[in-house]
């Protein structure tokens, strides 16, 4: 479970004391409930999920590291390989679909020159494809981080782009 010859300190202190803020919401016996929201704090401070980052949140929630890797690996929201400094989830589900997405996704591949799952070379943009972001009446949309944006168009989208440099 726990790694007792484990020395370095891979989280802010920051970071460290929102796993125990969330940690503090369930009984002890129950520290495997907050496995989530811990590896979301450790991504994103470090963007990505390194084995040693997966190893070092199980060592904090007292799970076994395998348990970690089953819950990183299962959802598409956690990142195991490195991305961008900026994350664009692009929907393509149903709703976003029959208002356009394509044009969206069209124009964000063309101007960002990547596909999905690639990273812009200077390391600024990742772009992915998911399959609902839950903001149906305000399609196309997209997320970049942790922000919505809906009802986008290739103009909206420049915007957008322009205010994160």
């Amino acid at each position: 479970m726990s790694n007792p010859n484990r020395t370095e300190k891979m989280l802010s202190d920051f970071s460290l004391s929102e796993i125990e803020r969330e940690l503090s919401k369930f009984p002890a016996d129950r520290r495997q409930s907050a496995l989530m929201a811990a590896l979301r704090i450790a991504q994103d401070e470090h963007l990505w999920l390194s084995p040693e980052l997966i190893e070092y949140v199980a060592d904090i929630i007292q799970v076994p590291a395998v348990r970690a890797f089953e819950v990183a690996s299962f959802y598409s929201m956690y990142e195991l390989s490195p991305v961008g400094r900026h994350k664009i989830s692009v929907c393509t589900n149903i709703s976003c679909m029959l208002r356009g997405c394509d044009k969206v996704v069209g124009h964000l591949k063309n101007k960002l020159k990547i596909d999905f799952n690639e990273t812009t070379k200077d390391g600024k943009y990742t772009l992915k494809e998911v399959e609902c972001l839950a903001a149906c009446a305000g399609a196309p949309m997209m997320q970049i981080d942790h922000d919505y944006y809906e009802e986008l168009t290739p103009e909206k989208i420049d915007l957008i782009l322009e205010e994160l440099k």
